[in-house]
């Protein structure tokens, strides 16, 4: 018919993996079969989704014996209590750059890998980082800035848009929560599903430090906060120089230092 350039129907091919049971195929013959029925019942759409999604990517195996439902239900629970947290002290700020600095570069981190994971279907690698940022966001409530800064409701509404995809009906329940984004429109977005997919700010993704781990004899001695570029002459300087790597040198020599840039030191001593 000629509307395709080219000779098969589609360009790539992904064959998807198989829930077994035990290491084995499920089948009534070996009673090893789970009904799907009785575990959304027991445990909702949303995680049975998440579990299936979280165990591997989507063309490997899945063994049901190794899966753990309670995982993802706790994991739910805590995304759903910061919406609600979030929302209980009445942050509707429409300038996120006045939020905390630090907990923004987490997010937008979180938005750059998700999407690329996504796009890449390693959807479980998406799963993790959204958790990632779910335990930001919870340590910035609980000891950082506090659920009415700015830099945590742009964390959560960006965590329940991008949530959305695995989990649609907890991710709605939180963007109700949230009031949906009236900032945007007169009468907001009602529903999750219609709202536009998160950004990342590429200003945010520049790693302005590093933690450097300063080892004597591979135990860790000190850390040191350096710039992503450092040099190995710089940071074997800084290495030397730091005061937990200098008292375990006291009265020892140095037989060699080996500089991984921008992140390992390890003096080996004499």
């Amino acid at each position: 018919m000629g509307l395709v350039s080219f000779g098969e129907p589609f360009t790539r091919l992904m064959n998807q993996g198989q829930v077994v049971n035990g290491g084995k195929a499920m089948s009534k013959s070996l009673g090893n079969g789970v009904d799907l029925g009785e575990q959304i019942e027991q445990f909702g759409v949303d995680t049975i989704r998440l579990t299936m999604i979280f165990a591997s990517p989507p063309q490997d195996d899945i063994d049901w014996a190794d899966v753990n439902p309670d995982a993802m239900v706790r994991f739910l629970g805590r995304a759903w209590r910061i919406a609600t947290e979030v929302a209980a002290a009445g942050a509707r700020a429409s300038d996120f750059a006045a939020g905390d600095r630090e907990l923004r570069r987490v997010t937008h981190r979180v938005i750059d890998e998700v999407t690329k994971q996504v796009e890449n279907y390693h959807l479980n690698v998406a799963v993790a980082r959204l958790m990632e940022l779910v335990n930001a966001l919870r340590k910035a409530i609980d000891s950082g800035p506090g659920a009415a800064d700015p830099a945590v409701r742009e964390g959560v509404e960006a965590l329940t848009v991008m949530l959305s995809l695995f989990a649609p009906y907890t991710a709605e329940e939180c963007w109700e929560a949230l009031g949906g984004l009236d900032r945007v429109a007169p009468g907001g977005i009602p529903s999750v599903a219609r709202a536009p997919w998160p950004v990342a700010d590429p200003a945010l993704l520049v790693q302005e430090t590093i933690t450097c781990v300063v080892q004597v004899n591979g135990k860790v001695r000190d850390r040191l906060e350096v710039s992503p570029g450092i040099t190995e002459a710089e940071l074997r300087d800084l290495a030397l120089a730091a005061a937990g790597a200098a008292r375990a040198l006291t009265g020892l020599g140095i037989q060699r230092v080996v500089v991984r840039p921008p992140k390992l030191v390890n003096i080996v001593a004499k």
